[in-house]
């Protein structure tokens, strides 16, 4: 029997990467999709997570664990509380687009940096940061560099101008022992970033991908 994993998006340009990892890592998943990129819209017009955006994210989360599935991913890094309460409530897994990457990096030293293209996202990623960190690397630092107009090109089809802005950022944080590429549309610059910079560098699909289907199976055993 196919373990069924719902792909919940804020935004359409999260699909692309994290249908590739998962045909990559998991091809034996069956996936579904849940799109509503009005979230990410309005949330971008907020300095902080509002009580009514939150609703409607979780309201969304329900509707995903009502699709009989094993599983829920999310792909938009700027929901964490809203993913919190959400996971509190549900009886089944459900996975920040983040945390498998946060705690990949924190194994390999105390000084990361993070390459962001969603400014909104970053106060409540850098929560969940330090979160991970008590329990793995206490010392760990963090520094995050914002892209600006990469998000934008992305929307706009033009992949080659948000890898480019990305990567040209990325040499800034060549002081840190890992550089995290902050969002799941962000891991479509991983080639771009490596070939200006040698510091490992990690990407949040493949990551969340591997992470779901290590606690997706140990559920059902």
């Amino acid at each position: 029997m196919r373990q069924r994993i719902v792909l919940l998006h804020a935004t359409p340009v999260a699909m692309p990467p994290i249908h590739e990892a998962f045909q990559q890592l998991w091809p034996e998943a069956e996936i579904v999709n849940l799109l509503d990129d009005g979230l990410t819209i309005d949330r971008g017009k907020q300095d902080d997570l509002s009580p009514a955006l939150i609703e409607r994210f979780i309201s969304l989360g329900y509707y995903a664990a009502g699709l009989e599935t094993q599983g829920i991913l999310i792909t938009c890094s700027a929901f964490g509380p809203a993913i919190d309460q959400l996971e509190a409530t549900l009886p089944l897994p459900v996975l920040k687009p983040n945390e498998a990457m946060f705690e990949a990096a924190l194994t390999q030293g105390k000084r990361i940096g993070m390459l962001a293209t969603f400014a909104p996202s970053v106060s409540t990623m850098t929560e969940e940061f330090y979160h991970y960190a008590q329990n793995v690397n206490p010392d760990a630092t963090l520094e995050t560099i914002v892209v600006p107009n990469a998000i934008d090109a992305l929307k706009k089809g033009d992949v080659l101008t948000h890898n480019r802005l990305v990567a040209e950022a990325a040499p800034r944080l060549r002081h840190c022992d890992v550089i995290m590429l902050a969002h799941f549309s962000t891991s479509q610059a991983m080639d771009a970033v490596q070939a200006v910079i040698s510091l490992p560098i990690l990407s949040a699909p493949h990551s969340a991908v591997s992470k779901m289907k290590h606690r997706v199976q140990e559920a059902i055993c």
